[in-house]
């Protein structure tokens, strides 16, 4: 008989699938070496809730809870989980039983299993695979890696113009490997050539005689197998698109990129973006303290060797600074307002470049908005600080020296934050990389030279 208490947590999971009472329970169920209350707990999950909560639990608790789940664990989740965390759970599982989740998979899910895989665990597991599986995940595998080719499914429904209605679904109904889910039929030519759509709706509202031809759409967006796959959500971005068709270099049908697996891909590359303006590569939630040291170490270097820059400004006015304390107090207001400033236009820049909106046609007419609203914003906060600054200190020269630091700084951030990206992309170098880098530089080194330098020359001269 089930235990109440662990009945109530089970029925509690409806309302909140993974609250901290529930966690706490499996936690605890896990460290009591409990196997029947775990399993009551977690086997209930759904897929995502129960890669959620793999990722929750330390490494020695993610071993002991897929071992109590043996046989009943859900390869599928593996799809669902960070990679760090993956791999993990990878080691713990046997190849066979990985092969047999393989085969049930679709075919774009088994691919993202296997494609982070070294190169003689892929082989031992696709070895356990039916020849014709292999081969089709191993022709998947050979495409560039976050190419259409690595994204797209191979499982499809494709049919020929001259069909009717009746046979379609008669089809549909007898042919045994079909995909789990689809949203659209494919019209193709006797070459295998995409040549229209038809919606599946349209299919089951139309009469048996009515001939597919008749129902299709011929307008589609083909999606070429090499396409980088953050090219492949603009395009299902721009059309509005479900699903679209993927086509080898003879514009012969190879598989379909549905919406679900861009939703993914978007979210991936926003997080991407994030992750590279602060200087991060690829690190997770999951990661060791080792893996995120190393991957925060580098640009810690890089930001270490432009803060000595722009101590070196500073040293220039070393003697400046000593006579009037006031300037040490205010000159870092001076670069912290340009470093966000040109923070600000740098990281809407970078989505711009990265979504398509900032192209050669309109660069211009951006570079002069934030030219402007430099002016704009400088001349705002240069009348605040100023006048601030002049009352604190009883000091208007002073007060006029650091609003005309504040102008001059706002405006080259702003310039700065746009023209920093756009170079970086017309060197092919990736803007989201290291542009905040460069811009915090040039917004720190001009900040205090024009501070300093404006004091050296009105106050002191």
């Amino acid at each position: 008989m089930a235990d109440p208490a662990t009945t109530d947590v089970v029925e509690d999971l409806a309302e909140e699938a993974l609250s901290p009472t529930f966690v706490r329970s499996v936690v605890d169920a896990v460290d009591r070496a409990d196997k029947a209350q775990a399993r009551e707990l977690v086997l209930p999950l759904r897929t995502a809730d129960l890669a959620e909560l793999l990722e929750l639990l330390r490494p020695d608790e993610r071993q002991d809870l897929v071992g109590m789940l043996g046989t009943d664990f859900n390869p599928e989740v593996l799809s669902e989980l960070d990679e760090s965390v993956r791999d993990h759970v990878i080691e713990l599982l046997d190849p066979k039983d990985l092969a047999a989740a393989l085969t049930e998979m679709d075919s774009d899910d088994a691919v993202y299993l296997l494609e982070d895989m070294d190169e003689a665990e892929q082989r031992r597991i696709l070895e356990q695979l039916p020849a014709s599986e292999r081969a089709a995940l191993e022709q998947s595998l050979d495409y560039p890696e976050y190419s259409a080719g690595r994204l797209m499914q191979r499982e499809l429904v494709a049919v020929p113009p001259q069909w009717d209605v009746g046979q379609t679904l008669d089809y549909l109904r007898e042919a045994e490997e079909l995909p789990h889910e689809f949203y659209e039929i494919f019209v193709v030519d006797p070459a295998y050539r995409p040549i229209g759509t038809v919606p599946l709706s349209r299919v089951t509202r139309s009469k048996r005689p009515v001939l597919i031809s008749e129902i299709m759409e011929t307008e589609q967006t083909l999606i070429p197998v090499e396409m980088d796959q953050e090219e492949v959500a603009l395009q299902f971005s721009k059309y509005d698109l479900i699903s679209a068709a993927v086509v080898d270099e003879g514009g012969r049908l190879v598989g379909v990129v549905t919406v679900d697996d861009i939703v993914e891909v978007i979210s991936e590359e926003a997080a991407e973006d994030i992750r590279l303006l602060a200087g991060l590569g690829e690190e997770s939630i999951s990661d060791s303290v080792l893996q995120t040291s190393r991957s925060r170490v580098p640009w810690l270097l890089v930001n270490l060797v432009t803060a000595v820059l722009a101590a070196s400004v500073i040293a220039l006015f070393d003697a400046t600074i000593e006579k009037m304390v006031a300037l040490a107090v205010l000159m870092p207001i001076v670069a912290s307002m340009g470093g966000n400033a040109g923070t600000q236009t740098m990281t809407v820049t970078v989505r711009a470049l990265a979504t398509r909106d900032l192209v050669h046609f309109n660069v211009r007419r951006t570079i002069s908005r934030e030219f402007l609203v430099g002016i704009l914003n400088g001349m705002i906060f240069a009348a605040i600080l100023g006048a601030l600054s002049a009352l604190l200190f009883g000091n208007e020269w002073l007060g006029a020296v650091f609003a005309g630091a504040i102008m001059i700084n706002l405006v080259v951030a702003s310039l700065t934050g746009i023209l920093i990206p756009l170079g970086l992309d017309k060197l092919g170098a990736d803007p989201a990389v290291s542009s905040a880098v460069f811009v915090t530089t040039m917004t720190d080194v001009v900040g205090f030279f024009s501070f300093l330098g404006l004091a050296a020359l009105i106050l002191f001269y």
